[in-house]
């Protein structure tokens, strides 16, 4: 089962080189189990029953399933991220060097591990801006063949490479396209075939390098699983398995999967966006609530913010906390922080874990080493404009922000179970600090 499951992962991934590609993925599982899509610019029909989605920025993606026994009801809601640390592919993209090779002028999104990009098989993937007639449409793009390549210098050339190397992303991390006799330019041409539009229609593109080599399961055991970007779209993919097996009669349960959280969220698509927000009002008044059942409803509800964690790595186990360590294989990664970079607090960590319990899930907990500052994810992101109760999670990983991403075979399967038993239970807000958790 193990297995089956972080196959289907990986084939997941492969049909998700760039942001655009996530989201339509996500799109197309949900139109096959019978959801509605909605828009944002025009009036929507909710009823009890329903299942719908609305997407934003064509990278961003909010689904939800409606109760219905709502009388007294709340929001069950997951978050996770589509983007990965990449690199961009500049407006003025050419770049021809010594009159003899052609390279792709790029600029760095996210934080990332730039060694890792390095002298293996890179394409290019997003969209094109079209113009069609007096309107302009999306088209996806994936180039699906070795296209471009970021060669090391030769040690010969830099006996250096291996001490304290530091890399110029203008010089050092240009990709190489071709020779200037070959492809003078036909970088374009590339790009409309795949899009299947005339260049001469192309107004504007958001196009991205993706890493071609092929996810892997392996180890002694097959334990391992190894692919591009398994931050975040292992828990992109975990939590929406989840979601469309559960199903709480008295919640609304949402499914949330936002773009921009490697550059901080901060975007109309992004989880620092209103987007989450909008869709909670706009659900509250379609099913005839005032404002303040909304208010009543936001007391009530729970949010898992989903997004990877840091196991403890084989050859430098001191770079993790003395006791609060996680390992691949061995559960869900509940995340705490005393200066709330993550929002877990014992409330929200003991109502998640007992829904692990529920689901015979085991769990563990994670913190950073008290000298060492963390990185912060969605949820208190999204407490800024959403203020419910909150825990960070997410499934313990090898060399996060690398072109290519290591974790545990078993833990998909751990996540999938725990949000399935999540979007199948109603909490209740009986008093300050106490919640109640029932079927």
């Amino acid at each position: 089962m193990y297995s089956k499951i972080s196959a289907d992962l990986l084939e997941f991934i492969k049909k998700c080189p760039s942001v655009f590609h996530a989201v339509s993925s996500i799109k197309n599982e949900l139109e096959a189990q019978g959801f509605q899509e909605l828009t944002e610019g025009k009036k929507w029909t909710v009823k009890k029953g329903g299942r719908y989605f609305v997407t934003r920025n064509s990278s961003s993606i909010i689904a939800f399933k409606v109760g219905g026994d709502l009388d007294e009801y709340s929001f069950n809601i997951v978050a996770s991220h589509s983007d990965s640390p990449t690199f961009k592919i500049k407006e003025d993209y050419k770049i021809v060097q010594n009159k003899k090779y052609i390279q792709l002028n790029t600029e760095k999104y996210g934080g990332m591990i730039y060694s890792a990009w390095f002298d293996r098989p890179l394409s290019i993937a997003g969209r094109v801006i079209v113009k069609n007639g007096d309107s302009l449409e999306t088209r996806l793009v994936n180039i699906d063949k070795d296209l471009v390549l970021i060669p090391n210098v030769a040690i010969h050339m830099n006996r250096e490479m291996n001490s304290n190397m530091k890399y110029n992303e203008q010089v050092d991390l240009m990709p190489l396209y071709g020779l200037s006799g070959d492809c003078s330019d036909n970088f374009k041409d590339s790009i409309s075939q795949y899009a299947n539009v005339s260049k001469e229609d192309i107004m504007s593109t958001d196009l991205f390098l993706y890493n071609r080599t092929q996810p892997s399961i392996w180890g002694g055991n097959g334990e391992f699983i190894s692919s591009p970007k398994l931050d975040n779209l292992q828990c992109a993919y975990s939590t929406l398995k989840g979601f469309l097996k559960g199903s709480s009669q008295r919640s609304v349960n949402v499914y949330c999967c936002f773009d921009n959280e490697e550059v901080g969220s901060g975007t109309k698509q992004g989880a620092g966006s209103t987007f989450l927000e909008d869709v909670l009002k706009r659900i509250n008044l379609n099913l005839g609530k005032t404002e303040e059942d909304y208010i009543c409803a936001l007391a009530s509800s729970f949010l898992v913010s989903a997004d990877n964690a840091h196991a403890v790595h084989p050859n430098h186990p001191e770079l993790s906390d003395p006791t609060n360590r996680v390992y691949m294989n061995e559960g869900i990664v509940i995340k705490y922080n005393a200066n709330q970079k993550y929002t877990t607090d014992a409330v929200s960590s003991a109502l998640f874990k007992v829904l692990c319990q529920n689901a015979n899930v085991p769990c563990q907990g994670y913190t950073n080493r008290s000298d060492v500052a963390g990185g912060s994810t969605l949820g208190n992101i999204a407490s800024s404009k959403v203020s419910i109760n909150m825990v960070d999670v997410g499934l313990a990983q090898l060399s996060m922000h690398s072109s290519y991403e290591t974790a545990g075979v078993k833990d998909t399967l751990y996540m999938i179970n725990a949000i399935e038993e999540f979007f199948n239970s109603h909490i209740d807000a009986k008093s300050p600090g106490v919640l109640e958790m029932t079927k």
